[in-house]
């Protein structure tokens, strides 16, 4: 089991699919677990700090497993099957409670617990983070846009002439 960074909800416009990004910062590797909307507010809600009013289920559920003496220590994606991400609640006697991935996040989000995940399920539906450019480099270009100018891309050339480049 390594653990994983709940990144957020994010919504994949072209497919209009909600899903729950876990990242796996040794191994540069982030894990999308599709989602329903109702558990993308729930993780989302808790991500934000939200505290509804009245108890939503996940509040409920942590509520009942911490007046039952039963918090929950961490929290395991433990394999994938077709398709579906299986997990377990780890509670702080040891045992396992089977849920979904989606809910067993929701609920180590009301616990402040980690998220773990198999290395192996990491590996199979793991896709790798391309690295943003850092600031450095962003610090370089800016610089570059800053001393610039549309004579420095003059080559003494007509673009029209015979060997140039040609518009089409």
């Amino acid at each position: 089991m390594v653990p994983v960074e709940v990144v957020g909800v994010r919504t994949h416009l072209a497919d209009d699919e909600i899903v729950v990004l876990l990242l796996d910062a040794d191994a540069a590797l982030l894990v999308p677990i599709l989602i329903g909307p109702a558990e993308a507010s729930a993780i989302a809600s808790a991500q934000a700090g939200i505290v509804p009013p009245r108890p939503m289920t996940h509040d409920l559920l942590r509520n009942a497993l911490v007046a039952a003496g039963a918090p929950v220590d961490h929290v395991e994606i433990n394999r994938l099957e077709d398709g579906v991400f299986h997990a377990a609640l780890v509670l702080a006697s040891g045992r396992h409670v089977d849920a979904r991935a989606s809910d067993a996040i929701a609920v180590a989000l009301r616990f402040g617990c980690q998220v773990l995940c198999s290395a192996e399920v990491v590996a199979l539906a793991g896709v790798e983070v391309r690295p943003a450019a850092s600031e450095d480099d962003l610090a370089q270009f800016r610089e570059f846009l800053d001393h610039v100018s549309a004579e420095d891309f003059e080559t003494g050339q007509d673009p029209s002439a015979e060997g140039g480049p040609r518009a089409s």
